[in-house]
């Protein structure tokens, strides 16, 4: 029996393919694909799996995802990176400040300030016109063109020039022991205009036209030195430009003036040259002389004729006594034509016609009238002008005098060594952020 069924089986495993399947592959198979194996012949060709039937299943609730509990960070060390960036503190802010320190404390010399305030004022009196229109114009405000051209004139160059050659600026501030806040005896005018800002602050306030102005130096006498030098040269500029505005406003009175002058002497140098030509000082006076001449010479001719007339009624044709009137009565009706010839005639004078003459006078006259009208008038323009000129005036008030100091108050080491410790802690602060983004990105 036993034969009998290993027999059969041996026939059974002889006919079907051996095939070996895992248990998870038989677990994956259900129990209805089991029962479809089981039917199916062997001979039928290549065994197709059935479609998987569709059971409904029943939804499970969705358990929660359990985070893994993150091990606690370990105990940070002290890595090389760490200590370059104390070396570098050390350098970068804290050696500088040991060294700047000692400088300012044990090197740095005493500096007195010497202080001085002034403003431009610009008075503007009303003329006697407006006094007696009732209109005054009184103004003590100061002109802020002028106190910006001061502002601007007091750091140039040109007043450190000024006050080098009054003063001898490299002698005054050569310290060889304090070589930051001194200047080199050898300095050329631009490293002194440099220098020039360092010890002289001006500060400007736009709105009242103040300006205050503070000097240091290392002896409490320099500086104030420095200051009234200052205080000169800026009222001196003052005085200039106010010289040159009255210039300016009375320059072109001053040319209409010229102009009128040389014109006035162009004509009367005509009318001499006229004089000089024709010998006669005044043809008016010449011709109303002439014109007196003309009417004697008239009345004698009447009273020649009328004699004339009377011989020849009471006497005889071959009397002497007509012959001499008639001749009387010729000699003055020639002499009348010849008078009325200088007038009309071009041969009249020696210099032409009496009417041309007097046509040429006529013109250098008013030539002459014109010229001296325009001379009356340039005149009174310009004496208006300077007037007017000399009514505006801008001058220095000072309302602080350059102080002697009898304390030092610079350099103000507090401040500086705040500053720089600022200034070296955001650099330091700015380069370890870059180096480490730069280190984050690799």
């Amino acid at each position: 029996m036993t034969n009998a069924k290993g027999g059969a089986m041996k026939d059974a495993g002889s006919n079907k393919p051996k095939s070996k399947a895992s248990p998870s592959t038989a677990k994956a198979l259900s129990k209805d694909d089991i029962d479809d194996l089981a039917d199916d012949s062997w001979d039928e060709g290549p065994i197709e799996p059935k479609k998987k039937k569709k059971t409904p299943k029943t939804e499970t609730p969705a358990q929660p995802v359990v985070q893994p509990t993150p091990k606690p960070a370990g105990k940070a060390k002290f890595r090389r990176r760490h200590g370059m960036l104390l070396k570098s503190f050390y350098i970068v802010v804290l050696l500088p400040m040991i060294l700047a320190g000692a400088y300012l404390y044990f090197v740095a010399k005493d500096q007195y300030a010497s202080h001085l305030g002034f403003l431009v004022r610009a008075e503007e009196t009303a003329s006697p016109v407006e006094i007696l229109g009732g209109i005054t114009n009184l103004s003590g405000a100061s002109s802020g063109t002028d106190t910006d051209v001061l502002f601007e004139f007091i750091q140039s160059q040109r007043i450190v020039r000024l006050i080098d050659d009054r003063l001898d600026l490299k002698s005054m501030y050569y310290m060889p022991s304090d070589p930051i806040f001194g200047v080199d005896q050898d300095a050329k005018i631009e490293t002194l205009q440099s220098f020039w800002s360092r010890i002289v602050k001006v500060f400007y306030d736009s709105g009242s036209g103040l300006i205050e102005v503070r000097v240091t130096a290392f002896r409490p006498e320099d500086a104030k030195a420095v200051a009234d030098a200052i205080y000169d040269e800026s009222s001196k500029m003052i005085n200039d430009l106010t010289a040159i505005a009255r210039a300016d406003a009375t320059r072109y009175a001053r040319e209409e003036l010229s102009l009128a002058v040389e014109r006035l002497r162009e004509t009367r140098t005509a009318i001499q040259k006229f004089r000089l030509k024709t010998q006669i000082i005044d043809p008016q006076a010449d011709i109303v002389g002439r014109m007196g001449l003309l009417n004697s010479l008239q009345s004698q001719l009447a009273s020649a004729q009328i004699d004339l007339d009377l011989l020849m009624q009471g006497s005889r044709a071959d009397d002497p006594r007509l012959s001499q009137a008639q001749r009387r009565v010729d000699v003055i009706t020639e002499r009348l034509h010849e008078e009325r010839q200088r007038f009309s005639s071009e041969e009249g004078t020696v210099n032409g016609a009496y009417a041309d003459l007097i046509g040429e006078y006529e013109s250098l006259s008013v030539d002459k009238q014109f010229a001296e009208t325009a001379y009356l008038s340039a005149l009174a323009a310009l004496d208006g002008a300077t007037a007017e000129a000399a009514r505006k005036s801008r001058y220095l008030a000072a309302y602080i005098e350059p102080t002697l100091a009898e304390t030092a108050q610079y350099p103000n080491r507090l401040t500086i060594l705040a500053t720089m410790l600022a200034f070296l802690l955001g650099i330091w602060t700015v380069a370890v952020m870059v180096y480490y983004s730069v280190r984050d990105r690799k």
